[in-house]
């Protein structure tokens, strides 16, 4: 087994964490502060090529693979998470629907402007009575004629609401199946669509420079052909989607936490207590060692399952527990970092505090940890 990764990898892991530490790191904290999503910055980060990874180079894509995809992710979360959110998003839950299930229509329509980050583009699944529950969605969409009336309420969604979104897949009930259970088809929305509205959410706490929307469907017509892929196939194109998207949650959690972990490395060989460094104090290092195995760890399982993705293996254990164990190491991890920080662990003037309010999404977001207990546990016949 070869555990390395290629020239190229390192090519990019490295130009990518130059760019944050430059371009992100500088201006992360004051955006946080007054939840301001960045346009500069989204620009900067698309002008790197951060956007349309794994998209073939036929519609504007990077044409990379999907370990290089997360390995970029995890150097911006590394960084600041808000800004890791709208590129994993972007890429995850906007441009991979397109890409995959999307018509060569609608892939040359939408994708060079997703690809160059002109334009964002949003994944409308979560609905206010519907989280873990997606399959409940409430969004119905009546074909009358030759279109779509979409009538319904998403939240939670992001990069649905910036002044570049171009518009939205919406997760919507389109009928009834035999057995009984609701037919549930994707279809696209664009912005300025007449009876749809996407409005930002505020007062997070966490994410707070990534766009966070509500999105409102009143009558909103759009034309027959904005399903996405094949009518009733909705379920099954949501749960491919969230296979990709919980490796790049599984990227924000290892990029978290190797963040968290050098954060405290730093502090802990800079801070004196009782005439040497606290590092020192074997229950300070041991909390040290901890966070440098469960990283380790972490990267392992994340790039395997990374690696079956790209060589067209099954994959979805793999995602589930990726996504699970990153984001419970982060966890770990940035309470370690904090309680190494003492009291200015608390302070927001600290990057540790932000990454300690950043992680907690990563257990709720893409599935929480205890649908993916649920996933993995019927993935290995337990269930």
């Amino acid at each position: 087994m070869d555990f390395s990764l290629s020239m190229e990898q390192e090519i990019l892991r490295n130009s990518v964490r130059q760019f944050a530490e430059k371009e992100i790191k500088p201006v992360a904290r004051e955006l946080d502060e007054k939840e301001e999503f960045s346009y500069e910055t989204m620009q900067k980060m698309a002008e790197i090529g951060l956007f349309g990874m794994f998209v073939s180079e036929e519609y504007g894509g990077q044409g990379m693979d999907y370990v290089s995809y997360i390995i970029a992710t995890e150097e911006i979360a590394r960084v600041d998470g808000s800004h890791a959110a709208t590129v994993a998003a972007a890429n995850s839950l906007g441009i991979g629907p397109l890409y995959y299930f999307g018509s060569e229509e609608q892939k040359r329509k939408y994708l060079p402007r997703l690809c160059s980050g002109e334009a964002l583009w949003g994944f409308g699944l979560t609905e206010p009575n519907a989280g873990s529950d997606a399959g409940n969605s409430k969004t119905t969409a009546v074909l009358e004629g030759n279109e779509w009336v979409i009538n319904g309420s998403k939240i939670f969604i992001t990069n649905a609401s910036t002044d570049i979104s171009a518009g939205v897949t919406a997760l919507c009930r389109t009928g009834t199946r035999d057995d009984g259970r609701p037919e549930l088809s994707c279809i696209l929305v664009e912005q300025g669509t007449p009876g749809y509205d996407a409005r930002v959410m505020h007062g997070k706490l966490m994410w707070r420079a990534s766009n966070t929307s509500e999105l409102y469907f009143d009558d909103c017509r759009v034309p027959e052909e904005n399903l996405l892929g094949l009518r009733g196939h909705g379920f099954h194109q949501m749960l491919d989607t969230l296979d990709g998207g919980r490796l790049s949650i599984g990227a924000m959690g290892l990029g978290g936490a190797q963040g968290c972990f050098e954060m405290a490395l730093k502090y802990s060989r800079e801070r004196e207590q009782f005439g040497k460094p606290i590092s020192n104090f074997q229950v300070n290092a041991f909390k040290l060692a901890d966070m440098a195995m469960e990283i380790e760890c972490a990267r392992l399982i994340l790039y395997k399952a990374c690696w079956l993705r790209d060589n067209k293996k099954p994959f979805a254990k793999e995602a589930a527990m990726a996504k699970l164990h990153c984001s419970e190491v982060m966890y770990r991890c940035a309470n370690h970092a904090v309680q190494l920080h003492g009291g200015y662990g608390l302070m927001k003037e600290y990057d540790v505090e932000r990454f300690y309010r950043d992680q907690k999404l990563l257990e709720i977001g893409e599935g929480t940890s205890e649908v993916q207990r649920i996933v993995i546990s019927r993935l290995i016949g337990a269930l």
